[in-house]
């Protein structure tokens, strides 16, 4: 495990150069600062992470894929600057670091994230990322759909929702709220290096499916038992909304076994790479076992 988190440690940090190389930082534009606060935030990459080690699986240039890194964790913190609005979760801290409205305004924090929304799709079209166009537009195209009204938008306005139905969603209606709110981008990550090789990925559309649902019941059961300080955000928000979750319908014990279980499932979804995935399964493995 130890040889796990130095690679996650590792591929984090490659792909903050990146970032940092490819977001804007001319002195003059009021936007980079905001803009700049948001990407470099610090975070796990753990999108990056099943970005780069999905197209090593295949042999793709790690350039190329830590490009794609890059442009999921530049949708990534857009989604994270939009969500901490008033509107939205109404949230002063991420990672322990004022949030984009409150260090600048509501204004700023918008056209922040509209700003990383657009990167990421000029990231992913520039021939750096893939000389082939059709693999380009598949990956923009892709994208576009996890992330819009089909995908992670669609998750927030069904967890919008949520909070003001006198009936609490059933389990069957939260697993679809998450795996288009959270799931969606997990899975474009983890699929985004087959696209890289022309590969129809299968295997990871299946490992990155249960990979979404294990990751976000931890994120349940870490809203009830996780350490504010160490998460640097506010925690037991669900429960103070009264939000059906999946602690709160199937209770920790069967939650957390439910996360093991789907974390098996990941790890035989990818039984046809050997040990070359093993990066993989110990992300698995990891999603169930973090602390923030």
């Amino acid at each position: 495990m130890q040889n796990f988190t130095n690679k996650l440690t590792n591929i984090a940090k490659a792909t903050e150069n990146v970032l940092s190389e490819l977001l804007p930082d001319a002195h003059d534009n009021p936007m980079v600062a905001p803009i700049r606060h948001a990407a470099l935030n610090g975070g796990k990459r753990l999108r990056a992470f099943l970005a780069v080690q999905s197209a090593s699986l295949y042999g793709v240039d790690s350039a190329m894929s830590l490009r794609t890194g890059a442009a999921i964790e530049c949708m990534h913190a857009y989604s994270l600057v939009h969500d901490d609005l008033p509107c939205m979760d109404d949230d002063e801290l991420r990672r322990g670091k004022p949030t984009v409205h409150i260090k600048w305004d509501d204004a700023t924090a918008v056209l922040a994230g509209d700003a990383l929304q657009t990167l990421a799709f000029e990231i992913l079209a520039d021939p750096k990322t893939s000389p082939q166009a059709e693999v380009r537009v598949a990956l923009i195209g892709s994208l576009a759909k996890a992330s819009g009204a089909e995908g992670m938008v669609l998750g927030q306005m069904l967890d919008i929702a949520a909070e003001n139905i006198t009936t609490p969603l059933k389990l069957d209606e939260i697993k679809h709220l998450q795996a288009k709110k959270t799931g969606a981008l997990i899975q474009w990550s983890a699929q985004s290096g087959a696209m890289l090789a022309q590969d129809a990925g299968i295997e990871l559309i299946e490992y990155s499916t249960a990979v979404g649902l294990a990751f976000q019941i931890q994120d349940d059961v870490l809203d009830v038992l996780g350490n504010s300080e160490l998460a640097g955000k506010r925690l037991q928000k669900d429960a103070d909304s009264r939000k059906a979750t999946f602690v709160s319908l199937l209770g920790l014990e069967q939650a957390q076994k439910i996360a093991t279980s789907l974390v098996g499932d990941a790890c035989d979804a990818l039984a046809s790479f050997g040990p070359k995935a093993d990066a993989l399964r110990q992300v698995a493995h990891f999603v169930v076992n973090r602390q923030l």
